[in-house]
């Protein structure tokens, strides 16, 4: 079965982003009380934002001397999350997101092309040390264990989350030692994940039953586990979680636990990267970093100036 019928077929259509990027379990997807919860598909936002972006002098004089006449630098995307993460849309081909503007309106301040590929989450921060890729995209959060091997470009503020059903007891979570003896779907791959796994000793130090960390390499199969009870609770980034749960019934934003920075990923050591800061800063003097925000609905997550690997946000 082509992956656009295996979609179509499960109950589990959470926007027209989850619904073309990776198919659900194909069971139908339920509330806690056991009724039937289908979203209707949200439209995506596709207005043009950065078209009008012109190569920035200062930025493009950063760039290594190959590349500062109309070079290409293949990008890597991870697809698959709810927006504003990078989704296709319906024609199943062309990719959309807010990481997909930002590097396309960087690339355009910087008088470059991109080559993109979409690629699994989990496998583009190791392909960018094998040279595989030139920078990759995805929501990626600066972590002081991965700054040890990746540079990052910053370009937004978001950062980690629950969302849980309507019917569920649990409140606002401040301390993780609050998941013992639940089962907390997340992503594979994410900073969530390592979160997650580092701190379990903790249920166990305080005389309770660990919880379980079930771990999904695609949201539609992530968001059924928790509609369809094998999942307590979600644990995602803040925005994609405030968006998926507008648009799925029986199903709350529970709150935010902790902000990072998001950026572009380089290999270690790359001459890109003060290039990249530029432009980021370019595209915020100049409006179009704000556009962008307003278009994806993230203005609270802007941030007033780019970095390169600053330390993580504790």
């Amino acid at each position: 079965m082509s992956k656009s019928r295996r979609v179509a077929a499960s109950a589990l259509i959470t926007a027209a982003a989850l619904a073309l990027t990776a198919c659900g379990s194909g069971d139908p997807a339920t509330t806690g009380g056991g009724s039937k919860a289908v979203a209707k598909p949200a439209a995506l936002p596709t207005r043009d934002v950065v078209s009008d972006v012109r190569p920035d002098r200062a930025a493009v004089a950063l760039l290594p001397a190959d590349l500062r006449k109309g070079g290409t630098l293949t990008l890597a995307t991870a697809v698959g999350g709810a927006p504003p993460g990078t989704s296709y849309l319906p024609d199943g081909k062309t990719l959309v997101g807010q990481d997909i503007d930002f590097a396309d309106a960087a690339a355009r301040t910087l008088g470059l092309k991109l080559k993109r590929e979409a690629a699994g989450f989990e496998t583009i921060l190791p392909a960018l040390d094998s040279g595989k890729f030139d920078l990759g995209v995805g929501n990626f959060g600066v972590t002081d264990e991965r700054r040890k091997v990746i540079d990052f470009v910053t370009y937004i503020n978001d950062g980690q989350g629950f969302a849980v059903r309507k019917d569920s007891k649990l409140g606002k979570v401040t301390d993780l030692t609050q998941l013992c003896g639940l089962n907390v779907a997340t992503g594979a791959g994410t900073t969530f994940e390592a979160t997650l796994d580092a701190a379990k000793k903790l249920c166990a130090a305080a005389g309770k039953k660990d919880y379980r960390v079930q771990t999904y390499a695609d949201s539609a199969a992530l968001w059924g586990s928790l509609q369809q009870g094998r999942s307590d609770v979600v644990m995602s980034t803040i925005n994609g979680l405030r968006f998926a749960v507008e648009q799925q019934p029986g199903l709350r934003f529970l709150n935010e636990f902790h902000r990072l920075d998001v950026g572009f990923a380089f290999k270690k050591g790359t001459p890109l990267a003060p290039a990249f800061r530029a432009a980021v800063n370019q595209l915020i003097k100049d409006g179009t970093y704000r556009r962008i925000l307003k278009k994806w609905g993230t203005v609270p997550s802007g941030i007033g100036e780019s970095r390169i690997s600053p330390p993580e946000i504790k």
